[in-house]
């Protein structure tokens, strides 16, 4: 959605439900990350937009009106995004999402890849933290220069993908242990609370977001700024 008012709807709803979550000082580290991308979006769109509308020089670099506006745009979808991902990951437990899921009636095999794509980053990234501690104490330098760095890459990455591999192998086993390909649903033993006011909160945050999805995808948000 482009233009100033969808995604600022979008980010000012995002940053409501993150200051009612009460987890606004742990989103600060979320909002640290796109950082980088954001000052590379506004020094980009500003300064190599292609339009003719100078608004300032910097040198040899020339800013465009065109370029600030694309720029302020895309920041705020950036934004809107970035909130939005980090509120679901500092109040939802993928165990507790793949459980109600799969009571609504998601398939065993849907339910598995969804764990496994939101758990497979930080899985990763506690693995490589615990192999960079094991080379270390074996005596490996993995803090010096550039070479140093380099030459420490190799005996990093090659135990992580032996490790990724071995667990998936012992995922699959687990996994045949426990029925996974058995017919017939599963029983789920865990229900968790879902009031008038959850599923009214949940209808209303998303069919204003379908529309405006269909009202953008038929062209018809021409007239908003």
């Amino acid at each position: 959605m482009r233009g100033w008012v969808a995604p600022s709807v979008i980010l000012l709803t995002m940053v409501a439900l993150v200051i009612w979550a009460g987890v606004g000082r742990r989103y600060l580290p979320y909002l640290l990350a796109t950082l980088p991308l954001l000052i590379s979006i506004v020094l980009i769109n500003t300064f190599l937009y292609p339009a003719r509308d100078t608004a300032f020089t910097l040198g040899p670099l020339v800013a465009t009106g065109s370029g600030l506006t694309a720029a302020g745009q895309a920041t705020l979808r950036v934004l809107a995004f970035a909130t939005s991902v980090a509120l679901f990951a500092l109040t939802t437990r993928t165990d507790e999402l793949v459980d109600d899921l799969e009571r609504r009636g998601l398939g065993r095999r849907a339910a598995f890849i969804v764990s496994t794509a939101i758990g497979t980053v930080p899985r990763m990234v506690e693995r490589a933290r615990e192999i960079v501690e094991a080379q270390r104490a074996r005596g490996l330098d993995t803090e010096g220069g550039v070479s140093g760095r380099l030459r420490g890459l190799l005996p990093l990455a090659g135990p992580l993908v032996l490790s990724a591999l071995t667990e998936v192998e012992q995922r699959a086993m687990a996994l045949e242990a426990r029925a996974f390909s058995a017919a017939g649903r599963r029983t789920v033993l865990r229900r968790y609370p879902d009031d008038t006011a959850q599923r009214a909160l949940r209808w209303g945050l998303t069919l204003p977001t379908v529309g405006l999805l269909v009202a953008e995808a038929g062209g018809w948000l021409g007239w908003l700024p």
